[in-house]
């Protein structure tokens, strides 16, 4: 089965910074899988590197076919969305016209998988608050705007870069609750944690980090070893 997305040996440079060592993995389609770390461990540039974001070497593959060159416009098209680390919601502009913004990126012919109502079912918030700048909303209420605005893109494949950094208790769960069903959909969900225990009990698969190498792969088996895991991630 050839996978939804590969990573053939990437790796990423900022000058003399060697910041993704030759990592290479696999989402399938419909699978949540995760990227922990610690931060400066790669895990940020690898899937700005996915989004052709960034200048990277190796291989990225989206259903077998590279997308060497593709901007992140046309990764867009091809059915990949990105919630960035901080949200980048635009502040000023209404829940509503940032909403808009996401459906911009839609592929041309053919019926959203996820549109606007299934969006706004998911996330109540976005009825209440949809005139209301982006910027007066909490963390945790920003963070659900910016994956919805990625939804109503349809993508195949969501990244996620860090979307319970500086939450609280009670949004992280909220969250993880939206992943749930994000996934239950058929969405593929690359995940990028600090919260190294909480992503691997979500994800069916993730890959550990530390200074730009993958220094283990996390099953569902070894998800329950927290002392490997722990040494792992700090590179030990």
């Amino acid at each position: 089965m050839i996978p939804l997305l590969r990573l053939d040996n990437l790796q990423v440079t900022y000058g003399r910074v060697v910041a993704v060592k030759n990592v290479t993995l696999e989402v399938n389609e419909g699978e949540a899988v995760c990227l922990v770390g610690p931060n400066g461990a790669g895990k940020s540039s690898t899937l700005l590197a996915v989004m052709g974001a960034v200048r990277s070497r190796g291989d990225v593959f989206l259903r077998g076919t590279s997308t060497r060159g593709l901007q992140p416009e046309a990764l867009a098209h091809l059915g990949v969305a990105m919630v960035p680390e901080g949200r980048h919601l635009f502040d000023t502009m209404s829940v509503k016209d940032n909403l808009v913004l996401g459906t911009l990126a839609r592929r041309r012919g053919r019926t959203p998988r996820i549109d606007e109502r299934w969006v706004a079912e998911l996330f109540p918030i976005i009825g209440e608050f949809a005139s209301r700048r982006a910027g007066l909303l909490s963390g945790g209420q920003q963070q659900l705007v910016a994956i919805a605005r990625a939804l109503l893109s349809d993508p195949d494949l969501l990244l996620l870069d860090e979307p319970s950094l500086g939450l609280a208790p009670v949004a992280v769960d909220a969250v993880f609750e939206a992943l749930e069903r994000i996934r239950a959909v058929g969405v593929a969900i690359l995940l990028v944690e600090q919260r190294a225990q909480r992503a691997t009990d979500f994800c069916e698969r993730g890959y550990v980090l530390s200074d730009g190498e993958i220094r283990l792969e996390v099953t569902e088996g070894t998800s329950e070893d927290p002392e490997s895991l722990m040494a792992a991630y700090f590179g030990r």
